[in-house]
C-alpha cells in the first residue's frame, strides 16, 4: 500500500491526529514541538503539511517542501502563507473556514456587549477593588442602535444575525457579495462606506490583505459620530492601531473592543494603558469546540489531499469546485485532455493556446482555460504542472493563454473551441461537448465537421478528397496488424478529406510514414490518450 506522508507543524486538537495516526495509508509525523529549522529537514518528504499561526510558509519552508501537493492552514487566516509562492510550485494552500466561526461570532458579540455595558471594569471594580458603587456603572443598550457590519461572510452575517435579536439596525458593507444576502434578512446593503461611518457600533469581518489593512484610520474616524463603539476580533491591523489609541483618547470613540493586534503577543501595547477598551489575547477561536472542529477538519481535509481525492477550501485553485454546477466539472477533464491531444499532434514550442466557449460553459471558461493547458503543456515540460502553477509555468514559457465567451449559437447545448498555435506557425483547432450519454466528443478539427470520441490511440489522417484512400489506409494498417476500432471521415469545400481513426495498437514510425506515402496523402498525426 502506497503511503502518504503528513507531518503536522503546530498543535491541534487530539482527535484531528487520532484521524492520521488511524489511518493506514497515512505516514503521520507530530512535528509541533520541533525547532523551526529543523522542520525545514522533516517536510522535505512531506505530502501534505497541516500549520497554524506559528509556521510561516514562506519562501525557505517552500523551497523544503520539494514534495509538497497541499498545504492546510488549520484555521481561517492564512496571511502567514506565501500563497503565490505556493502556487509557482504547485502546492495548494487549503484552510479551515468554518470551524470557528460560532466561537468567533460570540465573542465578538462578548465585546460589543462588553463595550456597551463596560462589564469587565464593573466586575473588576467589585470583585479585585471590593468596592460596590453602582452609580459608576451606567451603558447603553444595544436596542435600537445602528450596528455598521464591515464584511458579510461567514462570521459578519452571522454576527449581524444575533445583533437583529437585539433588536438593533443593521447596515451592511461588502463590495463581493450580492446585496439579496443583505436584503433578504430584512438588513440594509450599501455600497457607501460612508453609510458605515455613520453607526452608533461598527464591526470589521473581512481578511487582512492590501485592501482592508488601515481600512480604518484617522480620515474615517473623523467622520464617525462622536462617541462611536468599535470592535475588531477578525485581523489585527484591519483598524489603524495609531488613529484607533488617538481616536480612544480623545474620547471621539467612546469604547472599543480588540482581539487581535498588528504584532502579537501585545503585552506591552499602549492600547492597554487606556480604560475604555476591552481586550482578549486572540482568543477568536478559542472554546472547546471550534478546536475540535479545526483539528477534525483539518486533518480530513490533509488526508483527502494527500490521496488526491479533493482540496477543499482551496484557496489558489482556478475555481471553487463547491460552488460549480455539476455539468462543469466534466468539461475541465475534457479541456485538459484536449489540450494533451493538440500538444502530441503539434509538435513544437507553443506560442499561444486560446479557448473559446458557447453556451453555459462560457461562463467559466477562465478556469477551463487553465485545465487546458494543464493538458497542452504537461508534454513540453519537466516541472510538474497542475491547475494551481499552470498560469505560472506558462509565462515563463512565453505562452499566452487566451479565453472567451462567445454569444454566437450553435447546435450544441455547450461547445468549448480550442486553438493550440506553435512558434512555427502551426495551428490545430478542436472544438468539442459532451452528450447526453457522458462521453466526450470531438465535433471540429481544423474546420472538418466531424464527430468522434476522445479516447484511445488515434490517428489524424488529411487527405485530398479522391477514390481509393479509404481501402489503401485499411490495407496498410492490416498490413502491420492494426485493428481499426472506429473510423469517422468528413470533407470541406477545399476537395480535402480528414480521417479520424481510433486503433487498438500502438502505431510506430514505419506504419506512420507508410500512411503519409499514400498517393493523396497530405499529412498524418498521431496521439494516444
Amino acid at each position: 500500500m502506497q503511503k502518504h506522508t503528513i507531518v503536522v507543524c503546530d498543535h491541534i486538537h487530539e482527535a484531528g491526529l487520532e484521524m492520521l495516526r488511524n489511518d493506514e495509508s497515512i505516514n503521520f509525523i507530530m512535528a509541533a514541538d520541533e525547532d523551526k529549522v529543523k522542520l525545514l529537514d522533516i517536510i522535505e518528504d512531506a505530502d501534505v503539511a497541516i500549520t497554524r499561526s506559528s509556521t510561516d510558509v514562506d519562501e525557505k519552508f517552500i523551497a523544503h517542501a520539494k514534495k509538497m501537493k497541499a498545504i492546510v492552514r488549520a484555521g481561517v487566516g492564512v496571511d502567514n502563507v506565501d500563497i503565490p509562492g505556493c502556487s509557482k510550485e504547485g502546492i495548494i494552500v487549503m484552510n479551515v473556514p468554518t470551524a470557528n466561526t460560532i466561537a468567533a461570532v460570540e465573542l465578538t458579540m462578548t465585546h460589543m456587549l462588553s463595550c456597551m455595558r463596560m462589564f469587565p471594569y464593573s466586575h473588576n471594580h467589585l470583585k479585585q477593588d471590593r468596592v460596590w458603587k453602582r452609580e459608576k456603572w451606567y451603558g447603553y443598550e444595544l436596542k435600537g442602535k445602528k450596528l455598521g457590519v464591515i464584511g458579510f461572510g461567514n462570521i459578519g452575517s452571522r454576527v449581524a444575525k444575533r445583533a437583529q435579536a437585539f433588536e438593533m439596525e443593521i447596515i451592511a458593507y461588502d463590495p463581493y457579495i450580492n446585496p439579496s444576502k443583505v436584503t433578504d434578512l430584512n438588513m440594509t446593503y450599501t455600497k457607501d462606506f460612508k453609510d458605515i461611518l455613520a453607526c452608533d457600533i461598527i464591526t470589521i469581518h473581512t481578511p487582512k490583505n492590501k485592501e482592508t489593512t488601515n481600512m480604518i484610520s484617522s480620515a474615517e474616524i473623523a467622520k464617525m459620530k462622536d462617541g462611536v463603539v468599535l470592535i475588531n476580533c477578525a485581523r489585527g491591523g484591519l483598524y489603524n492601531e495609531e488613529a484607533l489609541y488617538a481616536g480612544l483618547k480623545s474620547g471621539k470613540i467612546r469604547f472599543a473592543g480588540i482581539d487581535v493586534f498588528m504584532k502579537e503577543p501585545a503585552t506591552s501595547h499602549p492600547l492597554l494603558e487606556l480604560d475604555n477598551i476591552t481586550v482578549s489575547p486572540h482568543l477568536g477561536a478559542n472554546t472547546y469546540e471550534s478546536q475540535y472542529n479545526i483539528g477534525t477538519q483539518a486533518a480530513a481535509n490533509a488526508i483527502a489531499a494527500a490521496k488526491g481525492i479533493s482540496y477543499a477550501h482551496a484557496m489558489n485553485l482556478p475555481i471553487d469546485e463547491s460552488k460549480i454546477p455539476s455539468f462543469v466539472k466534466p468539461f475541465l477533464e475534457m479541456g485538459q485532455k484536449i489540450g494533451f491531444l493538440e500538444s502530441q499532434l503539434n509538435k513544437s514550442q507553443i506560442v499561444s493556446i486560446k479557448v473559446s466557449g458557447q453556451g453555459e460553459i462560457g461562463k467559466y471558461i477562465d478556469s477551463l482555460a487553465t485545465f487546458v493547458a494543464v493538458g497542452a503543456m504537461s508534454q513540453i515540460s519537466d516541472d510538474t504542472i497542475n491547475y494551481v502553477n499552470a498560469d505560472y509555468i506558462a509565462q515563463e514559457k512565453g505562452i499566452k493563454i487566451e479565453s472567451e465567451a462567445l454569444q454566437d449559437s450553435t447546435v450544441y447545448k455547450n461547445l468549448i473551441t480550442i486553438k493550440l498555435t506553435t512558434a512555427e506557425g502551426g495551428t490545430t483547432t478542436i472544438g468539442a461537448t459532451i452528450f447526453d450519454d457522458n462521453i466526450f466528443r470531438i465535433v471540429s478539427i481544423d474546420g472538418f465537421d466531424i464527430e468522434v470520441a476522445l479516447k484511445g490511440d488515434m490517428i489524424i489522417l488529411k487527405n485530398k478528397d479522391v477514390p481509393g484512400v479509404i481501402g489503401n489506409i485499411g490495407s496498410t494498417l492490416a498490413k502491420h496488424s492494426v485493428n481499426i476500432a472506429d473510423f469517422s471521415l468528413a470533407r470541406n469545400e477545399k476537395k480535402e478529406a480528414l480521417a479520424v481513426i481510433l486503433v487498438d495498437n500502438i502505431i510506430n514510425d514505419v506504419t506512420l510514414n507508410e500512411l503519409l506515402e499514400i498517393e493523396a496523402c497530405i499529412s498524418v498525426q498521431y496521439a494516444r490518450l
